[in-house]
């Protein structure tokens, strides 16, 4: 593993700050910011994007972190701290996170706060630290990614938030709208561990991030996070079976049920049965959507991402705050 990258603490900290994320305004997001660097005397850059910018401003701001040997913050919710990883991941720069989306899941994770002013007091006295990701096709995910009816549902989903607002209940809603669809069974051949075999199944997701599986009653094995990913798939199953397996996730108790396989691995191949291999195959991570070229190989990265996290202490201090 190389050397995490240095920080000098006289250099600004750069917040790309997703202006459509999060139920606070972009005024009162940059005050809290701007109130922590303040008291603490440290100078930063705030530099709002909408979502279609994010990639562009990321990597121009990983650019400088790197030469600057300062840090990109992500401000916004799973799919913006994603845009901002595969810009520092990319550059082999710092990167920070200040959570304002509605799961939190990488943040709450690694043991981050959630209210942007603990968040940023938080950073100014963290240093890099690795955290594994995974990659599909080499695109880093921190969370998941995932085929089949995992992206209708966040399309879905994203239709109800822009609609209804962001909650864990509106998402919940549109899970449901969604499971009630008809959807077509995916026929893939997977190649993990030298064995290769062909499988039916309305998804496959695959999970970086230990406290979501946990969430739904998933138990990865100890590798998880630890040089290894989790694969879930579901067998082919009807509509009522699709919503009993909804309400067992939503009490967390998925794991228990026959018609879900899960399974740790490294590095995995998933190809279409049907057509050529270069079909485009609807693959979301992170909360984003987008098409890949098959087959699509997931793995976990060979380089960490660094991310500045609190001491080891102070982590599970606020690691316990957040379960309160």
């Amino acid at each position: 593993m190389s050397n995490p990258p240095e920080i000098d603490r006289d250099a600004p900290l750069i917040f790309i700050v997703n202006a459509a994320s999060g139920s606070e305004g972009a005024n009162a997001k940059r005050d809290a910011i701007e109130a922590a660097l303040n008291a603490a005397g440290r100078a930063g850059e705030l530099r709002f994007a909408l979502a279609a910018e994010l990639a562009g401003v990321a990597r121009a701001a990983a650019a400088q972190a790197s030469a600057t040997r300062s840090a990109v913050i992500a401000v916004g919710g799973d799919g913006t701290i994603n845009a901002v990883a595969q810009a520092a991941h990319a550059e082999g720069c710092a990167m920070g996170v200040v959570p304002q989306g509605t799961f939190n899941y990488f943040a709450r994770s690694h043991g981050l706060p959630a209210e942007p002013g603990a968040a940023v007091r938080a950073l100014l006295q963290a240093t890099p630290q690795a955290v594994q990701v995974g990659c599909v096709n080499g695109t880093v995910f921190l969370v998941n990614a995932s085929l089949g009816m995992y992206p209708a549902l966040l399309e879905d989903r994203e239709t109800w938030k822009a609609r209804f607002g962001r909650s864990r209940l509106v998402a919940l809603g549109a899970a449901f709208v969604t499971l009630m669809r008809e959807h077509r069974q995916l026929r893939l051949r997977i190649e993990q561990g030298g064995v290769v075999r062909s499988v039916r199944t309305p998804t496959l997701f695959v999970g970086n991030n230990r406290l979501q599986l946990e969430q739904v009653g998933l138990r990865p094995s100890p590798s998880i996070d630890a040089g290894s990913i989790a694969a879930v798939m579901l067998r082919p199953i009807g509509t009522l079976t699709m919503l009993w397996l909804l309400a067992r996730g939503a009490f967390g108790s998925l794991g228990e049920a026959d018609d879900v396989e899960s399974f740790a691995f490294r590095q995995m191949t998933v190809s279409l049965s049907r057509g050529a291999g270069t079909r485009r195959v609807k693959v979301a991570f992170d909360g984003e959507v987008a098409w890949l070229h098959a087959p699509l190989q997931f793995e976990v990265a060979a380089r960490p991402l660094w991310l500045l996290m609190p001491a080891a202490a102070s982590a599970a201090d606020l690691a316990c705050e957040g379960a309160r």
